[in-house]
């Protein structure tokens, strides 16, 4: 069997193994070579993909390669060096400016159509948790006002996405038609336009200016609530638009059946194309979504802070990116190195304590493991040496301290055991702190590694 051949086959068992998203995010695209007879060499596109592959799925790995080929083979990992730059992914290259109509896009900013040239389809991450958003504007985009989709409406909470989506339509509309007309605004920008033209007397030059355009794309419509006459007008505007085939996307921050204040007739035409949603990324989204900011950025971060900012927020993807600034401008002012106590301090700045409640009892496993030589399978396992039971009575511990997971989960988590026996071992802990200054100061350490309140 031929090294291509084999970890074609190992790729096959890998996605049978793990979740869809998954794979896609950190095998698919993965080549190997086989420079010796007894290891395979895995090519990945920067070290943080490596160090993710290593830490995460190293066991995966080994067991797919003896499944397939019946041997085991050493594994190396070569990072990919792109011609044009060190240690950049292919994709992150930066793209070639959309043709622009004439008018020269300065700061990344297209002014016909109010369109920032930096939301693009290339570096927008996709997730399980935006893939149907993502695949409907992709197909707008590619046919405006020839698919079903029309309109299209994304809802979601606030900074998940949906203005990044939006303006990315109708930038990579305007590179397969730098003539199409298109026009991004906001609701607000909308109704004060609207305002203007009636106390300037140019109401017709107002209904020309949105009425003349291939694409309307308008951010926010949750802002027309209670604005009868600019909901009117939209209405107007909308039925207008959509009789003569010009696609219209919108973004709002809930589904129009929670909105209120808005006219039934203007929520029907919400509702008569496709309606998707976006939710909040899960771990691995967002950690290549950290990877891609720092990439572009030209960060060189540790992975195992990518890993712990990602941890720690979860709700929100301009806040994620926006503690990587964050954390690169701490670092520029106080003169210091990019270090987990840094980070931990700038998720504390931006979270407060409730920073501490993303703990999860896999980032205390991994914890303890490292700091008590003891492995994470021993730890969940059915072994009562001295020194198993001390890591696996610490962890139990740490898990009920630092976490907001209950008894019982924790006790589901360590091998299914019952919610007494994670008391008694919390009771244990408490014991022997008092008694031990030695585990006082390693229950302390760990919890400093772990970014959780220090009570010492």
């Amino acid at each position: 069997m031929t090294n291509g051949n084999l970890w074609n086959d190992c790729l096959n068992f890998i996605k049978a193994k793990i979740p869809e998203q998954a794979y896609q995010t950190w095998f698919d695209g993965i080549t190997a070579t086989q420079p010796h007879q007894n290891e395979i060499m895995l090519q990945v596109p920067n070290q943080f993909h490596y160090e993710w592959l290593d830490s995460k799925y190293s066991k995966l790995i080994k067991l797919a390669i003896m499944d397939c080929s019946g041997i085991e083979l050493k594994i190396n990992y070569s990072v990919v060096i792109s011609d044009q730059e060190d240690n950049v992914i292919p994709d992150l290259i930066p793209q070639k400016q959309p043709i622009t109509n004439g008018h020269q896009a300065r700061n990344g900013f297209h002014k016909p159509s109010q369109l920032n040239n930096r939301y693009i389809f290339d570096n927008y991450i996709e997730g399980k948790s935006n893939q149907l958003a993502k695949a409907a504007s992709l197909s707008v985009s590619d046919s405006p006002g020839q698919t079903p989709f029309n309109p299209l409406l994304i809802y979601s909470e606030t900074g998940l996405g949906k203005t990044h989506l939006l303006q990315a339509i109708g930038n990579s509309l305007l590179e397969l038609s730098p003539n199409a007309k298109i026009v991004y605004l906001t609701s607000e920008k909308f109704m004060l336009d609207f305002i203007s033209s009636i106390q300037m007397h140019k109401s017709a030059e107002f209904s020309k200016q949105y009425r003349d355009v291939d694409m309307l794309l308008i951010d926010d419509v949750q802002f027309f609530q209670n604005k009868e006459q600019t909901q009117e007008q939209f209405f107007h505007l909308f039925n207008d638009l959509h009789h003569r085939g010009k696609q219209i996307v919108m973004t709002t921050d809930r589904h129009p059946n929670e909105l209120r204040g808005l006219k039934n007739r203007l929520i029907s035409r919400f509702q008569s194309g496709l309606i998707v949603d976006i939710q909040p990324p899960d771990l691995e989204t967002r950690i290549a979504i950290l990877l891609k900011k720092a990439d572009s950025e030209n960060l060189d971060i540790p992975f195992e802070i990518i890993e712990y900012i990602a941890s720690s927020i979860t709700e929100n993807v301009r806040d994620l990116e926006g503690a990587l600034i964050r954390l690169l401008a701490f670092a520029s002012l106080k003169r210091q190195d990019i270090t987990m106590n840094l980070a931990k301090q700038v998720i504390l700045d931006i979270m407060g304590a409730s920073a501490f409640q993303n703990i999860t009892i896999d980032h205390v496993l991994k914890t303890v493991s490292k700091e008590m030589r003891i492995t994470e399978r021993q730890m969940i396992g059915k072994g009562r040496t001295m020194d198993v039971a001390m890591a696996r009575h610490t962890a139990m511990y740490l898990s009920r301290e630092l976490t907001s997971s209950s008894l019982i989960n924790i006790g589901l988590h360590f091998g299914r055991r019952d919610h007494s026996t994670v008391i008694h071992a919390c009771k244990t802990i408490d014991k022997k702190m008092l008694l031990n200054p030695e585990l006082n100061r390693t229950i302390e350490k760990l919890k400093k590694e772990l970014g959780g309140p220090i009570t010492a």
